[in-house]
């Protein structure tokens, strides 16, 4: 069996920047351990898998190890794919996914997400995690993350994390983030649970420092920006319980690949 495949730079303004996804149409579901080989043979930090119904898609996201209920950028390069290689004529799309209904519009220059925001709550610093991340913790909160708050952006930029450390740590995802001179907030995101040290710019872990951020500055239009080594900006906008992100995306690599 042959399928099309498209590797797109989510959350950039030019190639080899933002976080990378590969995407994969299909016509009917594969069974989950073949979808799960395909990520794993990608090594990407998620490959998303497609499929149409009546009114938009089914879409689904896999890292290399396991099926995970929420991608951001893996959803703006399946966006991406269906708009700008595929065709797709309206508006928006809606896709249903294991996070309920989301709703992807088209803008000129991008796209935006509305997805469900995931406020976090206050909790202690996890022992450790100071020292996995050799920088000063002011704070941490959790929801799907545990978010931790540093005193500057310097060092959310500088931290050298030890990665085996964060990873016998619970819970195992971390979001580390600061205000920032130019921007309203920066982070970088560990994700080890689910088989990746650093995610270079994630959708998913906004939903949790948005919301975060807004109540902290009291204003509800944001400007992001992930710290990580590719670096990528996200424009938050958040609405209740939910949360609006808008990001640009390049397209890097489309071929086929046989199973």
């Amino acid at each position: 069996m042959k399928l099309d495949i498209y590797q797109v730079d989510a959350f950039a303004d030019n190639v080899f920047e933002g976080n990378p996804a590969a995407v994969v149409p299909l016509t009917d579901w594969l069974d989950d351990d073949t979808m799960l080989g395909i990520a794993a043979e990608n090594n990407l930090s998620e490959t998303a898998f497609f499929v149409p119904t009546d009114g938009g898609f089914h879409l689904r996201w896999f890292t290399p190890t396991v099926e995970v209920p929420l991608c951001g950028h893996a959803t703006l390069a399946t966006s991406f794919v269906i708009y700008r290689e595929l065709g797709w004529d309206k508006d928006e799309i809606t896709f249903e996914t294991k996070s309920g209904p989301l709703v992807v519009k088209r803008r000129d220059d991008g796209f935006v997400m509305n997805f469900p925001t995931k406020p976090p709550t206050p909790c202690v610093i996890p022992d450790g995690l100071e020292e996995a991340f050799g920088v000063k913790l002011l704070e941490a909160h959790q929801n799907r993350f545990c978010l931790v708050v540093c005193e500057n952006e310097e060092d959310v930029i500088n931290s050298k994390p030890d990665h085996q450390a964060l990873a016998r740590i619970e819970p195992a995802d971390f979001i580390l983030t600061a205000r920032s001179k130019k921007y309203d907030f920066v982070s970088r995101c560990f994700a080890p649970s689910h088989g990746i040290e650093e995610d270079p710019v994630t959708g998913s872990a906004h939903c949790v420092s948005a919301p975060f951020w807004a109540e902290r500055l009291g204003k509800t239009s944001l400007n992001a920006r992930q710290v990580s080594k590719r670096g990528g900006n996200i424009q938050c906008d958040v609405k209740g319980d939910r949360v609006d992100l808008f990001g640009r995306a390049q397209l890097y690599l489309k071929g086929q690949i046989t199973i």
